[in-house]
């Protein structure tokens, strides 16, 4: 029975070749992936290969970095994208593969109350220590749940995966088969802010507080936050998510957590992803507890964290405040992710903030990402009610409270400037702002 464990075990009867250890995926199974960039590389390569054999399988998972061969194997797997990342986007988008929107916090209930029954789940772990324990890594999110849920567990050994500590272990007797493994996990190296984001990281810097717990993620207006952070004292991170730019504040004692509210002076994250750099600081560190995002996402969790900041970012704003982050009109692009969850914990955080921020434009200046109504088909990931602070290059709008008609001349004054007569003549047509407004912050008859 799983959790009942003997203090040593020999596994070495249950490792087999990839292919061997694959054989116990059948025609219609459901085939759990583990994450990020924490994804077990050699049992996907193996499952691509073993196509042929197979029909009707579902392949279900979140971001993912690497090699996903089988998306192109049609006739024999179907992918199913809890979060689309850039190696399933286009088979999404061609209707080759699925996307299920739903919160980051809710898929663990999904596994374990069958919801979203899994037959086999393919995860990458550490060798075992001396107490048979093996670490999940850099990848506990919804993995966890899914080695709690799934029938059998296939598991890649891989000494080169961190030892993340928290609540991130599989003992080896709940592991059904084992590939042995020696290989590099997958790496993001950071990308350099631009000017845009530069200008978005001085902004969203100067509505964090000494004391504050901060939420974000990976790109460059998280990076560029994290490069305006230098002059803070005493910030704490629970987060979904974290990446390098996070590691430096640390070694500068920035980042200490000592004023959090909870898990004083830990870093609380459910994954990284980053370079080796930072797979090496996580590695063992007792400073950093990964937990699984049914805990880590959970909004009632969040908000015991005083002064919580979350950023997150979009793909499209209207002039009301609805937030589409998951697809550009009918072709979609990402996920919902931890937005959600993230953001109504700091809403209901003692001193929180929940933070939009996001680029004025997109397709290099062409398009205007404040636009009138959101573009025909998108979907609304946070609500109007939901939204507190949006952020861009232009300046800060504080929404939360404001009646449409503030939130939408708000929203044009940080919007693009080549976008915002647009933007008013359409706020004047759509009666969200009086025929009588004939410029931002030129009304009359009020």
């Amino acid at each position: 029975m799983k959790g009942c464990w003997p203090s040593h075990t020999d596994h070495r009867a249950r490792i087999f070749s990839a292919s061997e250890a694959l054989s116990v995926i059948r025609p219609g199974h459901r085939v759990f992936v583990g994450t990020g960039t924490g994804v077990p590389q050699t049992l996907v390569r193996a499952l691509a290969e073993r196509g042929s054999d197979l029909s009707r399988v579902e392949v279900v998972h979140l971001l993912m970095f690497g090699s996903a061969e089988y998306v192109d194997l049609a006739d024999h797997f179907r992918h199913n994208a809890l979060f689309i990342g850039p190696n399933v986007r286009r088979a999404v988008q061609d209707c080759r593969a699925d996307y299920t929107p739903i919160f980051l916090s809710e898929i663990p209930s999904a596994f374990k109350t069958r919801q979203i029954p899994l037959d086999v789940a393919l995860i990458q772990v550490t060798p075992p220590d001396r107490h048979g324990f093996c670490s999940l890594g850099v990848s506990v999110d919804v993995v966890k749940a899914a080695t709690e849920s799934a029938d059998f567990v296939v598991a890649e050994m891989n000494p080169r995966m961190p030892r993340s500590l928290g609540d991130s272990f599989i003992h080896i007797t709940d592991i059904d088969r084992i590939v042995e493994a020696d290989c590099d996990l997958v790496e993001l190296p950071p990308l350099p802010p631009d000017e845009a984001s530069a200008k978005i990281g001085q902004y969203v810097s100067s509505l964090i507080d000494d004391g504050s717990t901060i939420q974000l993620g990976i790109g460059k207006i998280p990076d560029a936050v994290l490069d305006h952070l230098a002059s803070k004292r005493d910030l704490g991170i629970h987060t979904e998510l974290f990446s390098d730019g996070v590691v430096p504040l640390v070694e500068a004692g920035v980042i200490n957590g000592r004023r959090k509210s909870l898990h004083a002076g830990k870093i609380v994250t459910s994954f990284v992803m980053g370079t080796r750099k930072l797979y090496e600081f996580v590695d063992d560190n007792p400073g950093v507890l990964f937990h699984p995002s049914d805990y880590c996402n959970d909004p009632s969790v969040i908000s015991k964290n005083d002064r919580m900041i979350a950023i997150n970012s979009c793909l499209e704003l209207d002039l009301t405040g609805q937030v589409c982050s998951d697809s550009i009109g009918n072709l979609f692009y990402s996920g919902i992710g931890g937005q959600v969850d993230f953001i109504r914990g700091a809403a209901r955080s003692r001193g929180g903030k929940p933070i939009i921020a996001l680029s004025s434009t997109a397709r290099n200046g062409l398009v205007s990402r404040i636009v009138p109504a959101l573009t025909r088909a998108s979907g609304v990931v946070t609500t109007r009610g939901d939204v507190h602070y949006v952020v861009t290059e232009y300046g800060i709008a504080q929404l939360h409270g404001k009646s449409v008609r503030q939130r939408a001349l708000a929203l044009i004054e940080i919007a693009h400037p080549g976008f915002r007569e647009e933007l008013s003549r359409e706020a004047r047509e759509l009666g969200f702002v009086p025929k009588n407004t004939f410029a931002i912050g030129m009304e009359t008859g009020l």
